[in-house]
């Protein structure tokens, strides 16, 4: 199975300007997300910017990059035209690994790639880990993911799913039935789903969760989620949050 990695970089972000360009222990953070996707078994790793600066930031790293408009509403219609820019085929596997992330797994990217080769009849697929914390459990900010036997999402929520109905006072989510799953932000994609996306129209599901991927499922594509029992490395939203990434690197350099 061959696969490449595609990594959306935009240099506008509300809470962190400038963040694809963020130094962490002097190297752009997008250039560190490169770094780690390489690591992967990915056969090419490229980051699709909305800006010259991030090109020219990449490039002089060593990380392949493309320009990309300004102008796309979403993560994956700048994925979309990075796939026209490259001229991959429509088969081929694409893995989006969010450029806010430095400490991603390579094994990680590997898994979610393994899991859409392994779904022929999935578009997309991602990855989940089980949630032992009733407060994540609770949390709107924290995406819930509901599978079916084959490992193919039945729903993603903000809401606490699956409800337990016969919880007593002091269970854990962590013994309940069905084992409450986090969605984690990583994808893989078939490029042919890529470039038919941008074209779904939003989904009134899609609008009521704030949730992206629910415009697939709306449409009838199906969604295969690999679950890891490890979470996810520290992602970076905040100024507080790249304090924290550059402590970590600085500690304990993956």
């Amino acid at each position: 199975m061959g696969f490449c990695v595609l990594i959306p970089a935009r240099l506008a972000s509300t809470r962190l300007p400038g963040k694809p360009l963020a130094d962490i222990a002097g190297v752009p953070m997008v250039v560190r997300v490169a770094r780690r996707a390489a690591a992967s078994s990915a056969e090419r790793v490229v980051v699709a910017a909305d800006s010259v600066s991030i090109v020219q930031a990449c490039e002089s790293h060593g990380v392949e990059a493309v320009l990309t408009r300004t102008d796309h509403a979403t993560g994956s219609d700048r994925l979309a035209q990075a796939c026209d820019l490259l001229g991959l085929a429509d088969e081929q596997i694409v893995v989006n690994v969010q450029g806010d992330e430095p400490l991603i797994a390579p094994a990680l990217i590997d898994a979610v790639a393994a899991q859409l080769d392994a779904h022929a009849d999935a578009s997309i697929s991602t990855a989940a880990h089980p949630i032992v914390d009733a407060a994540d459990f609770a949390n709107p900010n924290i995406v819930k993911v509901v599978l079916d036997a084959r490992g193919l999402a039945l729903y993603f929520s903000r809401a606490p799913i699956p409800h337990w109905r016969d919880a007593v006072a002091g269970s854990t989510v962590a013994v309940a039935p069905a084992q409450p799953l986090r969605h984690v932000g990583i994808y893989g994609y078939r490029t042919a789903f890529l470039r038919q996306f941008p074209h779904l129209a939003p989904a009134p599901i899609e609008l009521s969760e704030a949730l992206e991927q629910l415009r697939a499922m709306w449409h009838g594509h199906r969604i295969a989620v690999h679950v890891t029992h490890d979470a996810p490395g520290a992602g970076v939203d905040t100024p507080q949050d790249l304090e924290r990434v550059r402590a970590l690197w600085r500690n304990a350099a993956p």
